[in-house]
């Protein structure tokens, strides 16, 4: 994605926006939520799985990747969720796409340090990151209440 804005001159200057692709893995009305376990100012945070989109690489192949060496699962990729979210000082761009997980795989928690399986009325249960926040609300009507 590429963006442009005025320089000191008053002339346009391109700049690629990093994409960071994350995964509202839903199972029977519920989401799955992942406890950052570093760095340090955000460890017990919990977000969407997911990471960057490598250079050429598509959003949805970036997401799968992330998803089996996050969670060491296999997921289908469905539609977008919510809002494009701004990230790091306007340098990234954080699109979240919902999935549902392939073959029975059940996730770990490779790289997390909990994971839990929300519902709709427990989703404010937990401190979601500054940049996950603004798609839990597009979540809910894609989940069932407890």
């Amino acid at each position: 994605m590429r963006t442009e804005r005025a320089n000191d001159g008053g002339q346009a200057e391109r700049r690629d926006l990093k994409v960071i692709v994350g995964a509202a893995i839903i199972r029977d009305g519920r989401v799955l939520a992942c406890a950052r376990s570093a760095p340090p100012e955000v460890a017990g945070m919990w977000e969407f799985p997911g990471g960057k989109v490598e250079p050429g690489e598509a959003e949805t192949d970036a997401l799968i990747r992330e998803c089996a060496e996050e969670l060491a699962v296999r997921v289908e990729i469905g539609d977008r969720v919510g809002r494009n979210v701004r990230m790091a000082h306007g340098r990234s761009v954080l699109k979240v796409y919902a999935a549902r997980l392939l073959h029975g795989d059940q996730p770990q928690a490779l790289e997390h340090s909990a994971l839990r399986w929300l519902a709709a009325d427990e989703l404010d249960s937990v401190t979601w990151l500054p940049a996950d926040a603004p798609i839990v609300a597009a979540l809910r009507p894609l989940l069932k209440p407890t």
